[in-house]
């Protein structure tokens, strides 16, 4: 999910850039979203990955300008984008897929490289990494920092429509917990974990299919779009999330953050926020997470500190990094 979310945002944003743009998905039919994505798209009967001669035959079909390959691909697939004439796009969120996009080979094929987090967490290039890059003189190698769609002007708030106000409630945003090895319970350790946070009083807003609403001081939302939560991030007291793309949002709206680990790549990152101190760890634990949020609750210069810390990293919009790169990289088709 958290793929498809960073690729549908830039693919709003390159219609909003260019109206006219003809912007086409390659999805599984089985992923949840497949079916209402808003763009052309070929549907395959699991994910692209394994349909390496239906991708090819789609690119081969489509011709398009830019392929923009995220977090997956077979050597096969960004062939048949070079074949056709296609600028490649390769965005790596994690260690394995970073350093498959520095193999010499896939080096040659890519003409940029988009880092899905921010240095501090992906971490520096490194020396090999470096030299390859030097050698090659490619590809153009861009740190995305954070994806965050942000509201416009138009329409009322969702904090209006939920009767909220700027920094009296706790955001708890427990992401896609139910998928990953070891977690199967996150969702619901998060789901009892605000629930006892409204039932002491606290105004919680929970976003997830597992929220109820058993007194008026809590507000659930079974899901919202980007900008929406983006909204509810920056008003938020307290955000209590897991250790994905959620987290870095929260900092990048400079907001106090708890952090859960809900899939084991999750629990280096969170570390590195921890020890940036603009984020405070907690296990996948309810009592654990209540205790931690009442903590930071009740210690004002503790909560106070981590939003300083947060808005000094000053986090670049990875959608205008994006969308500077599609720019360039236009002018060479």
């Amino acid at each position: 999910m958290g793929e498809y979310a960073r690729s549908l945002a830039i693919a709003h944003a390159a219609r909003r850039q260019w109206p006219d743009a003809n912007i086409h998905f390659i999805l599984s039919r089985q992923a949840r979203y497949a079916a209402a994505t808003p763009f052309p798209a070929t549907l395959l009967d699991s994910s692209p990955t394994f349909h390496t001669a239906a991708v090819a035959e789609s690119i081969q079909t489509f011709r398009p300008h830019i392929v923009i390959f995220d977090n997956a691909g077979r050597t096969a697939q960004l062939r048949a984008a070079y074949r056709a004439g296609a600028r490649i796009i390769f965005i790596s969120s994690r260690s394995r897929q970073r350093r498959k996009a520095f193999r010499w080979r896939w080096m040659r094929l890519i003409d940029e490289h988009w880092i899905a987090y921010p240095q501090f967490i992906a971490g520096r290039l490194n020396f090999l990494e470096r030299f390859k890059l030097d050698w090659l003189r490619r590809p153009v190698v861009r740190y995305l920092d954070v994806i965050l769609s942000r509201a416009g002007a138009e329409g009322d708030s969702i904090m209006a429509r939920a009767g909220l106000s700027i920094e009296t409630y706790v955001l708890v945003v427990p992401g896609g917990g139910t998928g990953h090895p070891g977690a199967g319970d996150a969702a619901a350790a998060f789901s009892r974990q605000q629930n006892t946070l409204a039932g002491a009083g606290t105004p919680t807003v929970f976003i997830g299919p597992t929220g109820t609403a058993p007194n008026s001081r809590l507000r659930c939302f079974h899901a919202l779009p980007q900008a929406d939560l983006a909204e509810l991030m920056s008003g938020a007291r307290l955000i209590v999330t897991n250790g994905g793309s959620t987290l870095l949002q929260a900092i990048a709206c400079g907001r106090a953050c708890i952090a859960i680990p809900i899939a084991q790549d999750q629990r280096q990152r969170i570390q590195r926020c921890v020890d940036a101190d603009v984020a405070i760890a907690a296990k996948l634990e309810a009592a654990n997470i209540v205790q931690a949020a009442d903590a930071l609750l009740g210690d004002e210069s503790a909560r106070a500190a981590l939003e300083r810390r947060a808005t000094g990293l000053k986090l670049a919009d990875g959608i205008e990094v994006a969308l500077d790169a599609l720019t360039r990289l236009l002018k060479t088709v």
